[in-house]
């Protein structure tokens, strides 16, 4: 039984040269094969075996980016390494370049370029490559750890594929050539240390030379080059040449008046924001120009940035900006905002080149802004007086004859045998108007005068002489004193008036 089982078991994997190390060319990886389902690597099982090769490919100088650009990282250095620790840490692997630049203190074009260098290195595989798509939320990349097969040649390591119908890619470790351990030993070490920021102090110059010199020698070790304390001195002889810390006297421990001897020095201001520099002026001032002014709104701008900038170095604000926009005239009609600033700005530097000039046209702008604003008003109070006070007679002669024939028309218009309220006030005959039977005792003169004032009193929205005259003489001889056509107008009007979907007004 013992056959059967060993045949299926698939065969090993040896080393090339058997137990030697192989010498190997130079590490790449195109973009083709940076996906799961196209690597030539195996997938770690964990960060920390990942980080082994990650160091190995460091120190071992094979990669080097083929991308012809004029600027980023030429080589696998410390900080490929910092953002490889910050990759092992995560399971399953989907960073965020926003979660890597907060982690790591790196630009985000730093770590795309970090993260394309360990794809192109074959230590990274797509799994599920994220999306950008517009109007939904960015999806982030999965990545699976890979360790090429460059590092199981060099090192001897040999591999075993347990299940014949699974991926190349979950090959497992069975063993590793003796020649190989010592080194595996060593990046054993290196993947247990954690790579550091390096330090741009003055006392840290000599270990920052170290870890670049240790970078382009390949060697990646910690960024840290000095003697590390242990805590209350036990067990350490160390000596430094920084020279003796300083220790304040005991009387002024316990109340905190002692100071640094190299107190550092506060970038902010006493305001709390930072003083603006030039551009940064002009955008302050052209930012409040869009706001305040009408004809800018819309506009872009960096562009108002741009045609304001004389006046923005000059120390012109928005104030002084309105006050020179007074003197230049109103604007009536603006079919491109910046290009009619540009005309009005020109030479306005010049002009007004003292605060004095400045100040002075500021205040003949608010000047004329109270008098227009007072102007207002008055038109207002003058048009509510006129629309909501009391009804005054005409003032021209000729209208007040008209006006006063008008009235005498009312009067005689029978009303249940009692004639209507005069101008001047209520009078009721004693005696009772005839009741007047058709067309009879009027000529074509007065009904075509009679249809004419009805006529006018209809479009200013009055229908009594047509409604009065329904309701007393009936539809028929209203029809043939008015007209058919002006009696239905009136009716229709009168019927509208009495509805709640129409209002009627006039002035």
């Amino acid at each position: 039984m013992a056959a059967p089982i060993a045949a299926l078991l698939p065969a090993q994997r040896p080393p090339a040269d058997g137990d030697a190390v192989s010498v190997l060319p130079t590490l790449f990886v195109p973009e083709a094969c940076q996906w799961l389902s196209t690597t030539a690597g195996r997938v770690a099982l964990e960060g920390y075996s990942w980080m082994q090769a990650v160091h190995w490919v460091a120190g071992s100088g094979l990669y080097r980016p083929r991308r012809h650009r004029s600027h980023g990282p030429r080589a696998l250095g410390p900080t490929t390494v910092r953002v490889a620790q910050e990759l092992a840490q995560l399971s399953p692997c989907r960073p965020g370049i926003e979660y890597l630049v907060r982690r790591t203190g790196l630009s985000e074009r730093t770590v795309e370029y970090h993260l394309g260098m360990l794809r192109e290195a074959g230590l990274l595989a797509y799994i599920v490559r994220g999306t950008r798509i517009r109007g939904a939320a960015a999806q982030a990349s999965e990545f699976a750890l890979i360790v090429p097969p460059e590092f199981d040649a060099a090192l001897g390591i040999r591999t075993v594929l347990r299940d014949e119908t699974a991926q190349e890619c979950t090959r497992a470790v069975c063993g590793i050539a003796e020649a190989g351990r010592e080194l595996m030993a060593k990046l054993a070490k290196k993947a247990a240390r954690k790579v550091r920021k390096p330090r741009t102090k003055s006392g840290s110059k000599a270990s920052v030379k170290s870890v670049r010199r240790n970078a382009d020698q390949g060697a990646v070790t910690a960024v840290s080059g000095e003697v590390r304390c242990t805590p209350m001195q036990v067990g350490t002889s160390a000596i430094f040449s920084a020279g003796a810390a300083y220790s304040p006297p005991e009387d002024k421990l316990a109340s905190g008046e002692a100071k640094s001897p190299t107190p550092r020095k506060s970038t902010k201001r006493a305001g709390g924001r930072r003083k603006q520099n030039k551009v940064g002026r002009r955008y302050q001032l052209a930012k409040e120009l869009v706001q305040e002014l009408d004809w800018l709104r819309g506009c872009s701008v960096p562009r108002i940035a741009w045609v304001a900038r004389d006046v923005a170095d000059a120390g012109w604000t928005v104030t002084d900006v309105r006050g020179w926009l007074h003197l230049r005239g109103e604007v009536t009609r603006v079919r491109r905002g910046s290009g009619l600033l540009a005309v009005l700005l020109a030479n306005a530097e010049n002009v007004l080149d003292t605060p004095a000039k400045r100040t002075e046209a500021v205040d003949q702008w608010r000047g004329a802004q109270e008098a227009a604003r007072r102007y207002r008003i008055e038109q207002v109070r003058a048009r509510t007086e006129r629309y909501d006070g009391d009804w005054t007679g005409p003032t021209s002669h000729r209208v007040q004859q008209e006006v006063a024939a008008a009235f005498a028309k009312v009067r005689e218009v029978p009303i249940s045998g009692r004639a209507a309220a005069g101008a001047e006030g209520l009078v009721i005959y004693s005696e009772p108007m005839p009741t007047a039977s058709g067309m009879e005792g009027l000529n074509d003169a007065e009904i075509a005068e009679t249809r004419n004032d009805a006529r006018q009193r209809l479009m200013m929205g009055d229908t009594s002489p047509i409604t009065v005259a329904v309701d007393t003489l009936g539809r028929e001889t209203a029809e043939q004193l008015y007209g058919p056509a002006l009696v239905r107008r009136g009716l229709q009007l009168a019927h509208g008036a009495r509805s709640s979907l129409m209002t009627y007004g006039s002035r």
